[in-house]
């Protein structure tokens, strides 16, 4: 039977209750950076091995910031659509839901991942410290948001909605009609093919790239004076958004040029800016990142390919791997190392490394440079190589920037940008994962009803869409400061963290949603959950992440 809707407050008292809860929780996170600290830093400063041995702690705190920054982001996003008179149906319930639950998480645990749950004890907080901060607004908006009617609500509503997204997003008109343009174009050209692609562990054709080219993908964030069309990161999230739903691989592309265009744009010389990045801004050139090593993962500063300086050309000898897309790619951003008797990050520096294009069967064209595929089970449509390096050459002129040495400081530039990105590419995951299990419910008739009528079939929807939206609101504010020119390094970490492993939860229950056909590889959800499960993993793996955000937790600076 049809919901009936809940006695809610106005939504004035919303935003202020939910104003109320934050100043609760970020005391709650004081007293946890208090207590965390007490056991990680020493005369001022956080000490790593002490940072190793107490991860539970360290990493628990970046979540429980992560967590307070989500809750502050929703609350921003329900005060902006009640100041423009669009808080109501679907929104308000999102809100009230989410701040509920996220609150309701932090108070009791907070899951980093499925088998790990950290709570307050964990991060030295005692009972009596966390129940100082349960104001009567944490209590309100805990007992009045995740509540089962406002679930089954919640999904009702879902039913009768048409909106590309559940819930309108909060974004201008040009960020709408953009989002418009690329859904159409995932819908019609890319998702009807993307099984296909994935089970063929075929390339993405050629003629998908060249009108991703022409709808302005490749140059969005480039300055038009470069032949870009000079949009902020924003404007990247919606994109990378639509396009991962359609299939996560196209999404990716765009990562390629985006990473490869900042690093030219902020650390090249005036000749390399003007020489490359109109042909990455047209997708005449396509980039590849060649930076990780076997053995080394996160742990740059090990690197060992090296690039020793003859005449006019640098040889390059060594190893690298999971590089992505890089038999078509025309360009590879290569971190290699200039300086032997500099073991750590100052001897590296990068090369814009040219080279033709090969194919399936000739996969790198050129002298130096050989390489064997990677199988993977998900992520598909670009491939991944493990490649080596014996004498291949790369001209002197094409050092990034001119100067020996800066490489790892060139490419932790990029780092804000490019977790930005891999959280829209969640987002954009999480939300097809969410579509498939929606229309999946809607049909699938058991016990004489469509499952979609089942608490537990649809408490998983609705909080898939709860949870999409939270990621959404933190990534996008991730993308807003990074436009703004300030230093956003937490919170593209958070949008990061946050955003993949809520792809993750809505791929997995999806499946869970198709029983049986959720194993079956002809179901899009069989491919779906195999991509999600990258996204805690590139771009910094989750454990990664949650350190980097606690070290600039405790070391002051934040």
């Amino acid at each position: 039977m049809p919901q009936t809707a809940p006695s809610l407050a106005p939504g004035h008292d919303l935003v202020t209750m939910a104003h109320a809860a934050i100043r609760a929780v970020e005391a709650m996170l004081s007293d946890a950076a208090t207590k965390v600290r007490e056991r990680v830093v020493l005369d001022g400063q956080p000490v790593a091995r002490l940072l190793d041995r107490q991860q539970r702690a360290t990493h628990g705190l970046a979540w429980l910031a992560t967590y307070v920054e989500a809750v502050r982001q929703l609350t921003a996003y329900a005060e902006r659509m009640h100041g423009n008179g669009r808080l109501s149906g679907i929104e308000e319930l999102l809100v009230r839901i989410g701040l509920g639950e996220y609150l309701a998480q932090i108070l009791g645990g907070i899951p980093i991942s499925q088998g790990e749950i950290v709570r307050p004890a964990d991060l030295g907080l005692s009972v009596a410290a966390v129940a100082a901060r349960m104001t009567p607004a944490v209590e309100a908006l805990i007992a009045s948001g995740n509540t089962a009617q406002h679930r089954a609500l919640l999904v009702e509503l879902m039913c009768s909605a048409h909106g590309a997204t559940i819930g309108a997003c909060g974004l201008d008109d040009t960020l709408e009609t953009i989002r418009e343009q690329m859904r159409k174009f995932a819908n019609n050209e890319v998702a009807p093919h993307a099984q296909t692609w994935h089970r063929t562990n075929s390339y993405i054709p050629l003629d998908i790239i060249a009108r991703m080219s022409d709808l302005g993908v490749f140059g969005l964030t480039i300055p038009e004076n470069f032949a870009g069309m000079g949009l902020g990161k924003e404007s990247m999230c919606v994109v990378s958004e639509e396009l991962s739903r359609g299939y996560i691989g196209v999404g990716s592309l765009g990562t390629r040029s985006e990473i490869a265009a900042e690093l030219i744009l902020g650390s090249g010389t005036e000749k390399q800016k003007h020489t490359w990045l109109p042909k990455i801004a047209s997708g005449e050139v396509l980039p590849t990142a060649v930076f990780t090593e076997p053995n080394t993962g996160s742990d740059l500063a090990s690197l060992k390919t090296r690039a020793v300086r003859d005449g006019d050309v640098y040889r390059v000898h060594g190893n690298k791997t999971w590089i992505t897309h890089p038999v078509r790619a025309d360009l590879m951003t290569l971190l290699v190392r200039t300086n032997p008797k500099e073991l750590g990050y100052r001897g590296l520096s990068m090369l814009l490394a040219e080279k033709p294009r090969g194919d399936d069967d000739n996969p790198f064209p050129v002298a130096g440079m050989t390489g064997t595929e990677i199988e993977v089970i998900g992520y598909r449509g670009m491939k991944e190589y493990e490649i080596a390096f014996d004498g291949f050459e790369v001209k002197a002129e094409n050092l990034l920037g001119g100067v020996e040495g800066l490489g790892f400081k060139q490419l932790m530039s990029t780092f804000e940008s490019a977790r930005i990105q891999t959280a829209a590419r969640a987002v954009g995951v999480a939300q097809s994962a969410m579509e498939q299990a929606f229309t999946y419910s809607r049909n699938r008739v058991q016990f004489g009803e469509p499952i979609v009528n089942f608490p537990r079939v649809a408490d998983k929807i609705a909080m898939m869409a709860v949870e999409i939206m939270i990621a959404r609101q933190l990534t996008y504010y991730a993308a807003r400061q990074k436009d703004s020119g300030r230093r956003c390094d937490l919170e593209a970490g958070m949008a990061k963290l946050l955003a993949a492993r809520v792809a993750w939860a809505a791929a997995d229950n999806a499946v869970q949603i198709h029983g049986g056909n959720g194993f079956a590889m002809e179901f899009p959800i069989s491919r779906i959950l195999c991509d999600a499960r990258i996204l805690s993993i590139f771009e910094g793996a989750a454990e990664i992440q949650a350190q980097v955000i606690a070290r600039r937790l405790l070391d002051g600076t934040n």
